[in-house]
């Protein structure tokens, strides 16, 4: 059934733009964002083909379930009030060949004792949240790129789309199938660990060795040992799956209704990126009308008025946990754009879930070594600074994301205490897109959220 936003009051309506009526005017379907344009997406010349992978993943079973949506949703909105953290991560991008069981425990162990940390610290629970089982695709700054010996070739878009290696650049529509089933085993991998009886053990195995050289290195070890000591397995061994859905086509096929709402059930959460955010574009359009939690990146070309319409869009009906705000501004620049963000979405009186994505702002080319990176440091000053902003804006910061892997020994974000160097970049440079901070350096991290967060309480006794 098509669906109609609810009719908004006389006062929301005269408080809209015009381009929150033209939206919120349409009537709304799971394909009704095909008569928008919609950037980022891959289009196949075989349009057979892509119509028969479609149509067979719009028959295949959804990934995860319709109240599991709502359970993080539920915990969302006690994040936004300051009653619980969000610690989500991952890769920057997924790939086909990193479905293994070693590299998918190391990416869940790292989650949960991320979380375990910032729980200890804070005194509060958190909501687990990776990038995992569907983060296949990734928007590109340019669809097209020239390699010696090849020409121009299209980007690499992610596994989903085409494949890494030169040869294997033509967009193909079965990649999007293949995708679906590695997501459901690595899914299928993951909820069988929960089930194995094993997770209190895998979370508590944390080594704060590596941080003796930290003038915080005596705080770290007695969290540590709170976590030893305090940890109940079956609450901190939930988790849910997120990615970024760009692939509008693929997201529609794995779009399911249950009841009178409809859950894209590929994820618990999905959100639209920096790149494909347009009011009247396909992607706003189509997460519109999802009963799933969403999420939106908020990057410095972002207008006030602009934030304040998208999330009269995204919620028209003020909804708790239904929206997060994922901003990425770089570390010098969240004092500039976060103030008058907060104050445009609080007053719109429409509840968000706000967080900070401390990697996507603080991305640079390393001068000895040419590859993307990301500094440790400038990382954490992204994220301390906006936690700063929102207490003093009477704001809540409810999470981190961070890209992310549970491998010690890659070497493609420089700095923190495990003393990664530009000129250690190459010793193992794994990721084919964005730089991730390492397992000795995310976990650092979280000791550093937990440590600059402080006790939760702080938070709902200054509201």
């Amino acid at each position: 059934c098509d669906c109609l936003s609810p009719a908004p009051t006389s006062t929301q309506r005269e408080a809209m733009s015009e381009v929150v009526k033209t939206v919120l005017a349409r009537k709304w379907s799971p394909s009704s964002w095909q008569a928008l344009e919609s950037l980022q997406m891959a289009e196949y010349d075989d349009k057979a083909a892509e119509t028969k992978v479609l149509s067979k993943l719009s028959k295949l079973p959804g990934l995860v379930q319709a109240a599991e949506c709502e359970a993080l949703k539920t915990q969302l909105a006690a994040a936004s009030k300051g009653e619980a953290f969000i610690v989500q991560g991952g890769d920057c991008a997924e790939r086909f060949m990193d479905c293994e069981p070693e590299r998918l425990e190391a990416q869940l162990k790292l989650v949960l004792q991320m979380g375990a940390i910032v729980s200890e610290a804070t005194g509060a629970p958190t909501v687990r949240i990776a990038r995992i089982a569907g983060q296949y695709g990734k928007p590109r700054s340019k669809p097209t790129e020239v390699l010696e010996g090849y020409g121009e070739i299209m980007s690499f878009k992610g596994d989903n789309i085409n494949g890494y290696e030169p040869t294997e650049r033509k967009w193909d529509p079965e990649r999007l199938l293949t995708g679906y089933f590695h997501s459901a085993a690595t899914l299928n991998y993951l909820r069988s660990l929960q089930q194995s009886g094993d997770m209190g053990a895998m979370i508590k195995a944390i080594d704060v060795g590596f941080l003796s050289a930290s003038s915080d290195h005596a705080q770290s070890a007695r969290i540590a040992d709170g976590i030893k000591k305090n940890l109940v397995p079956a609450e901190a061994s939930g988790f849910f799956t997120s990615h970024e859905a760009m692939q509008l086509n693929l997201e529609e096929a794995l779009t399911r209704q249950v009841g009178d709402k409809y859950y894209n059930l590929s994820a618990h959460l999905v959100w639209i990126g920096d790149r494909t955010r347009q009011l009247l574009g396909g992607h706003v359009e189509y997460f519109r009308g999802l009963a799933n939690p969403v999420g939106c990146k908020v990057g410095p070309s972002m207008k006030d008025d602009e934030l304040a319409d998208l999330v009269r869009v995204l919620n028209p009906n003020k909804e708790e946990g239904k929206v997060m705000l994922i901003t990425r501004y770089g570390k010098d620049k969240v004092a500039d754009y976060l103030p008058g963000h907060i104050k445009a979405v609080q007053a719109t009186g429409i509840p968000v879930v706000w967080q900070c994505d401390g990697v996507h702002g603080n991305t640079v080319t390393a001068k000895s070594a040419g590859l993307k990176t990301r500094d440790f440091n400038d990382v954490m000053a992204e994220v301390t600074t906006a936690l700063k902003v929102h207490r003093e804006t009477g704001s809540v910061l409810a999470g981190v994301h961070l890209e992310m892997t549970g491998q010690e020994t890659v070497t493609e974000c420089t700095g923190g205490t495990a003393c990664v160097t530009e000129d250690m970049l190459k010793n193992n440079y794994e990721t084919w897109c964005d730089p991730r901070l390492n397992y000795k350096q995310a976990i650092e991290a979280a000791f550093t959220v937990g440590r600059e967060l402080g006790p939760l309480g702080a938070e709902t006794a200054r509201d």
